[in-house]
């Protein structure tokens, strides 16, 4: 008998024709071709449209595994009040459907966050003999303290994010982080006494790859152009504001051949468009979404690809990460989290900058632009490190690991 598994993820489960990460939906899809029969349990609500999804849509896609969804209110912000409603409602509904169905499981995968989702099934499935793996994709509520800067209030008023926090992993059988930072938040709450593994978002590199190839004459790079490329989402913890700086010191020290590409979209990408603007930034483009293959060609043909964040982002290593190092494409890192700078070192893929610092950014940037070598050294490298360990049909046989030592060895299809 196949075994079957819950794989719980419905704010990250970006279903096929849909914006976003892909990683839940990509490891159903894995699973099933191990020979596991999958449920990929997602919302009615999609968090990155902030739209309610075409379900007939996507129940007529032929896919490898099935699909489950929960309904779910929606919200029209990432920071919202209406979202910890939304979120309680399908914490709530997700526990209705597992009540009458987890005796068909025997493995439940679900994603932390929403915490008040992942403390109910972690302690459900603890109740009912069905063991748990807690896959970390964030840290709440350590993120939202980088958006309200009051330490006594936002102390109380995240107290129920960090209960369900340590209510999620005590009863998690084991852990799957996408940084040994988010792995290790696990072991706060107790001792190390469950199987973990850090395992990057990673990417597709065979479908990076056909991108590249797909779209590359399609996007036209003058020769005396020099492109500097972020990709991802323009909202609290994304410095775009910096890199625009930056951008308008190197264009008035005359380096008007050096262009600024923003892929992307999110709340403040309307006002980063203005403040770019407001600066006289004529070398910044925004491009907003821009679908994965055509932003890997992108990619490709940069010189420098950005990785910014504000002073104190709580991110570590990023969905983006494998992207860019799959580019072949030196990055400068504005991100301070000691493990990531710590692998842009090591690794010898770009240059870390402090966060903030427009000055700074611009001389990287200056740095890299005159010194083709370097760039070419720093690139290979960084494909290197995407061959190596963020290729997801490697990266992820870590996950089918975990599970067939919790459910009793090798599945049987």
């Amino acid at each position: 008998m196949s075994k079957r598994i819950a794989v719980i993820a419905p704010a990250y489960a970006w279903l096929p024709g849909e914006a976003g990460t892909s990683r839940f939906s990509y490891l159903a899809s894995f699973l099933s071709k191990k020979g596991y029969k999958v449920d990929l349990i997602g919302s009615t609500f999609g968090h990155f449209d902030k739209a309610l999804r075409d379900i007939d849509r996507l129940r007529a896609m032929s896919l490898p595994y099935n699909l489950v969804f929960i309904s779910e209110p929606g919200y029209k912000k990432n920071v919202d009040v209406r979202r910890i409603y939304s979120n309680y409602f399908l914490a709530r509904n997700t526990l209705r459907y597992l009540k009458n169905n987890i005796k068909k499981y025997d493995l439940v995968y679900c994603v932390i966050p929403p915490n008040v989702l992942s403390a109910k099934v972690s302690r459900f499935c603890h109740e009912n003999n069905v063991p748990c793996i807690i896959d970390v994709e964030d840290l709440w509520p350590e993120a939202m303290k980088m958006v309200f800067k009051l330490p006594i209030i936002s102390n109380i008023l995240f107290y129920p994010y960090r209960k369900d926090a340590r209510t999620t992993y005590r009863y998690a059988k084991g852990v799957v982080g996408t940084s040994d930072e988010y792995t290790m938040r696990a072991f706060k709450e107790r001792n190390q006494d469950i199987p973990m593994a850090t395992v990057y978002v990673g990417c597709e590199l065979e479908n990076y790859d056909t991108g590249v190839t797909k779209y590359a004459d399609n996007i036209e790079k003058p020769k005396d152009e020099f492109w500097v490329t972020y990709a991802g989402s323009i909202g609290a913890s994304y410095d775009i504001k910096t890199l625009i700086d930056a951008a308008g010191i190197i264009l008035r020290q005359g380096r008007d051949n050096i262009k600024f590409y923003i892929l992307g979209t999110g709340s403040l990408k309307e006002e980063m468009e203005t403040y770019a603007k407001e600066k006289g930034c004529s070398s910044v483009t925004f491009e907003g979404y821009v679908e994965y293959q055509k932003m890997a060609a992108f990619l490709s043909k940069s010189d420098i690809l950005i990785n910014s964040y504000i002073k104190n982002a709580p991110q570590s290593i990023v969905t983006k990460v494998g992207d860019y190092l799959s580019s072949g494409r030196p990055m400068i890192n504005t991100l301070g989290s000691e493990e990531f700078c710590r692998l842009v070192k090591e690794e010898g893929f770009g240059l870390n900058v402090e966060a903030e610092n427009p000055q700074e950014l611009a001389d990287a940037i200056d740095k890299l632009y005159g010194d083709d070598a370097l760039r070419e050294e720093m690139g290979r490298n960084a494909r290197s490190l995407a061959e190596r360990k963020f290729d997801r049909k490697e990266a992820y046989m870590e996950v089918v690991r975990m599970i067939e030592g919790l459910t009793g060895g090798e599945d049987n299809a």
